[in-house]
């Protein structure tokens, strides 16, 4: 069942007012109609206080005196002040309606951005239907809060003050009356809200799960209907679903436990200052109309202080989104990350060119790629357990291809994955051309070093845009077309002409409208086509049947004579691509060599490579 990079924090101790305060910078540019919005609702919202009194005129004038002009005209106000506090509440929707969709859209951009900043290692810890659910349900919780939840409780808490003091004015005893209940509300609410807020996280982390189990079994349909997996995936979507509803159930029995009280307190304390003022007409001490404004005055603050409950409801769960969307934007990104410009920027990483050399400056050493004493543990490996790779040295000379082979599990993928700096190395250090990584800018490590990994991706784009990605994302330009053409012919990847719209043609989500091959073919072609100085290749033929396979190898092996290469390989064929080959056995580096010295001198080489394992 999938679950969070950790367990849900329950917010016992939590400030919702802290953490919702983390979103200020975000409504900092908007502020000012923000602002004006609530100060609109406040004046509409009073209006409708002004409601009582003109009843209290009309009750003590006109109608005691049997004037019917007097009758008439008091129905015009109220008409009027009925359609100025209706115009207003619609002005207060027109002013935040697009400020805060431009909020949610900026706050959408920062994930997104961040989530292309983070380790790799970040990803791999975090289910995706939790990432998901962050930058969808969370951000829509998040701008919902803002446009009701956060006016009206400043609105109703405005509207509550001068609505008291209103009764007050006209009748202190009976307002103390109506004010009576106010401290047993806030004691049940405190107590109320805090176990909300928990049940709300719980709720929240459950729908990121359930995303996880949807978004899985959409991308793996071919594998469920494959195996007759769909009943156990079904069930295991309803035992999450019952879970979920579980929690929502809490949600709502407590919701009612605060709607109860509410709703029962205010209306016990109208119903005493009912039959006290009815006391006080009938014994000639307070006046008609005012017994009827009091009571039109405490029942229209009615919704003001039932809403209470459902508003500070959804802080919570608005306080609990932002939570947890901060708990993404708080990862630390991978250091020397260049920033954006600013909202807007293509968030997708484009890749930089090498830093230029200074007029005059020699150049830079050819000295290849070099694994010094190169140490790595995951970040989340329990203390004290050995590195997954130790004292790696290693020289691949420049325009030398190496072939690394090694058993399943011996560490080939995570060693190809420190060169363009996926995984930070934990010990020791790589260099290219004499120039450790680490002090290189990321951007610029990545420009050097091109890879194609063993599983292709491909995005939902067209087939020209995927491979240029390798290049910069591509512009359009002829160069770009040249070099499009160049890379689909080296990874013999000419069937791209025959589709509908040649390089044109959509290849659909993970391009599963492809086959295996022609994935990776693209995948391949992606990673010659910015003619890069250092190729790293993670098995980069596996699916690919013998003949296409054998064309593959003639073609790269004049792309690999041009630059410097770290193959990860476990056929003959693709060994024989390299000039001299690394052994990888137990996260160390146990042999180098050509493939018939190794062959000849190495017993664990000789099985690899006849068939003994397939890594």
């Amino acid at each position: 069942m999938p679950t969070t990079h950790a367990p849900a924090k329950e917010p016992g101790g939590r400030s919702a007012v802290r953490t919702l305060s983390r979103l200020w910078p975000y409504v900092r540019p908007v502020r000012t109609r923000l602002f004006s919005a609530a100060l609109v609702a406040i004046v509409a919202s009073c209006t409708g206080l002004v409601f009582p009194l003109v009843l209290k005129w009309m009750v003590d004038g006109p109608v005691a005196d049997r004037d019917t002009g007097g009758v008439w005209l008091g129905a015009l106000l109220l008409l009027g002040l009925g359609i100025a506090e209706a115009l207003l509440f619609g002005f207060r929707r027109w002013l935040v309606a697009r400020p805060l969709a431009s909020v949610e859209a900026a706050m959408r951009a920062d994930l997104f951005r961040h989530l292309q900043r983070v380790p790799v290692a970040f990803h791999d810890r975090w289910a995706s239907g939790q990432l998901l659910s962050r930058g969808t349900t969370d951000l829509m919780l998040l701008r919902m809060f803002l446009a009701f939840p956060l006016t009206f409780l400043v609105v109703n808490g405005a509207t509550i003050a001068v609505g008291m003091a209103i009764l007050l004015a006209q009748d202190w005893a009976l307002g103390l009356v109506l004010l009576a209940p106010v401290l047993p509300m806030v004691a049940f609410l405190a107590y109320f809200e805090g176990r909300y807020a928990a049940v709300a996280r719980r709720a929240q982390d459950q729908v990121g799960d359930l995303t996880t189990v949807v978004e899985e079994s959409v991308l793996g349909i071919r594998i469920i209907k494959g195996f007759g997996r769909h009943r156990s995936q079904a069930r295991a979507f309803r035992e999450l679903s019952r879970t979920l509803r579980g929690t929502e159930l809490v949600k709502a029995r407590l919701l009612a436990a605060i709607y109860g009280v509410i709703m029962t307190l205010p209306e016990l304390a109208i119903g005493a200052a009912l039959v006290l003022g009815s006391v006080q007409v009938a014994d000639g001490g307070l006046s008609t109309g005012t017994l009827v404004a009091f009571l039109s005055t405490a029942l229209a603050l009615r919704w003001p202080v039932e809403s209470i409950g459902f508003l500070l409801a959804m802080s919570q769960e608005a306080a609990t989104a932002t939570e947890r969307y901060f708990e993404v934007l708080d990862a630390e990104p991978e250091s020397g990350t260049e920033q954006d410009a600013g909202p807007g920027a293509d968030a997708v990483g484009s890749a930089a060119v090498p830093a230029p050399r200074r007029a005059g400056a020699p150049p830079p050493p050819a000295d290849g790629i070099r694994f010094d004493a190169v140490e790595f543990r995951y970040p989340d490996a329990p203390d004290g357990s050995p590195p997954i790779l130790e004292r790696i040295d290693l020289h691949i000379r420049t325009g030398e291809t190496m072939a690394l082979v090694g058993a399943t599990g011996s560490g080939k993928t995570t060693l190809t994955a420190l060169v363009p700096r996926l995984h930070e190395v934990t010990g020791g250090r790589i260099t290219l051309d004499g120039e450790d990584i680490a002090s290189m800018a990321r951007a610029r490590v990545r420009a050097l070093v091109s890879m194609a990994f063993e599983e292709p991706t491909l995005f939902s784009a067209s087939v020209g845009e995927n491979v240029l990605m390798g290049a910069g994302g591509g512009t359009g330009t002829p160069h770009d077309e040249s070099a499009l053409v160049r890379a689909l012919a080296v990874a013999q990847a000419e069937f791209v002409h025959a589709l509908p719209q040649g390089a044109a043609t959509q290849v659909g989500e993970q391009g599963l409208s492809l086959s295996g091959g022609q994935r990776q073919r693209l995948a391949l072609a992606r990673a010659v086509v910015g003619r890069p100085r250092f190729l790293v290749l993670d098995d980069p033929l596996s699916a690919l049947d013998v003949h296409t396979e054998a064309l593959v190898e003639a073609a790269l092996r004049r792309v690999l004579k041009g630059t410097t290469a770290l193959v990860v390989a476990h056929r003959p064929s693709t060994v024989l691509l390299a000039d001299r080959v690394a052994l990888l056995s137990g996260g160390r580096v146990t042999a180098v060599g050509t493939h018939q010295e190794l062959l000849r001198e190495n017993a664990e080489y000789a099985w690899l490579m006849s068939g003994g394992t397939e890594g």
